[in-house]
């Protein structure tokens, strides 16, 4: 077997030095006409063959795509992470997803993880409010990054769900059944999804001239096992809502457990809304009424903004892709059985 010709030999050859012929290979631009030309015919000489693999490490590029999620195992993420997925194999990239927990040190460390050269881009949906030193992590990346669900920065690219929209629809279909204690439960106004939902909420009872009674907006968490208790103690008030809306993917659950553990019936007691279409808001009895996008688009729309980055380069204006969305009541909301406090 004939032995394969190395770097070495193709710099000795051509009298220049091993960075030389690493710059050449990699079409570095600061390489001057003639040496390239000498370096070249050295390698055709040799037959020199680079190592794909060892290229793509020096030319920064790993066929590589990072995600950092808050939880993975999210049912309703199924769509964006499949859709994504087939995205990025389709371009020739694999993606590797990750799981930050909500915690902001370990966002951080993931984030600096795959900006050691691990990654050529980022897809990230942060539970960490954007802003201070964490915006400056992210400002740092030396790889494109695309916000999945987040506003902010301004100056990233992102996709997101249009929350305030879809949650002004379900807020104004419970005020047109005759609901004047609507409860909203919602992670932090610092993120979109917490900020959007509040202002459809607030909007909506603007629109009818309802005075919304601020103890009944929680904004403070995502996470199912808060929402379990957030609507504890609103079930628990001496005028406890009528309605329930879960402003987040994952908060029904809790919802719905509390809902129970009251002994309360869906929608006789109490009216509940969810968001994002899963198994448990469509076999509940009855049926959840559920705020709803295309996940599936949300995964198509991010990889395509993440490539083109790859491929082309940051743009002088970010691009901001709001993924419609819809309101199904499905069989969970009804009137109030006392429609105290009607105008």
């Amino acid at each position: 077997m004939a032995r394969t010709p190395t770097i070495r030999e193709v710099a000795k050859l051509a009298k220049v030095s091993i960075g030389t012929v690493s710059r050449v290979i990699n079409e570095a631009t600061d390489v001057t006409p003639h040496i390239r030309k000498a370096v070249e015919s050295a390698i055709e000489e040799l037959g020199y063959v680079p190592n794909a693999a060892a290229k793509s490490m020096r030319m920064g590029r790993s066929r590589t795509v990072g995600c950092i999620l808050r939880e993975i195992n999210i049912a309703q993420l199924g769509g964006f992470v499949s859709t994504a997925q087939n995205a990025f194999m389709e371009a020739g990239y694999a993606l590797l997803i990750a799981n930050s927990e909500g915690r902001r040190q370990r966002e951080i460390e993931l984030l600096r993880s795959f900006s050691s050269g691990q990654v050529d881009g980022v897809l990230m949906g942060p539970y960490t409010p954007i802003e201070g030193e964490f915006e400056e992590i992210l400002r740092d990346l030396p790889v494109p990054l695309v916000m999945i669900d987040r506003d902010q920065p301004a100056w990233c690219e992102a996709v997101y769900a249009d929350h305030e929209g879809g949650t002004r629809k379900a807020t104004s279909h419970l005020l047109r059944l005759g609901h004047r204690r609507i409860a909203i439960l919602t992670g932090p106004r610092q993120l979109h999804p917490g900020a959007a939902r509040v202002r459809g909420f607030l909007q909506a009872h603007a629109d009818m001239g309802i005075e919304a009674d601020p103890a009944l907006i929680v904004a403070e968490s995502f996470l199912r096992d808060h929402a379990y208790r957030a609507t504890s103690s609103l079930l628990g008030l001496s005028k406890p809502p009528t309605a329930i809306i879960a402003g987040g993917i994952d908060m029904l659950s809790g919802v719905l457990r509390a809902i129970r553990t009251r002994g309360l019936t869906i929608p006789d007691d109490i009216s509940v809304v969810g968001s994002g279409r899963n198994d448990l808001s469509d076999l509940h009895q009855p049926p959840i009424g559920v705020i709803g996008w295309d996940q599936n688009e949300v995964g198509a729309t991010a990889a395509s903004l993440l490539l083109d980055l790859i491929t082309h380069g940051k743009r002088e204006e970010p691009r901001r892709v709001i993924i419609p969305t819809s309101f199904d009541p499905q069989g969970s909301c009804m009137p109030p059985r006392q429609a105290e406090g009607r105008d």
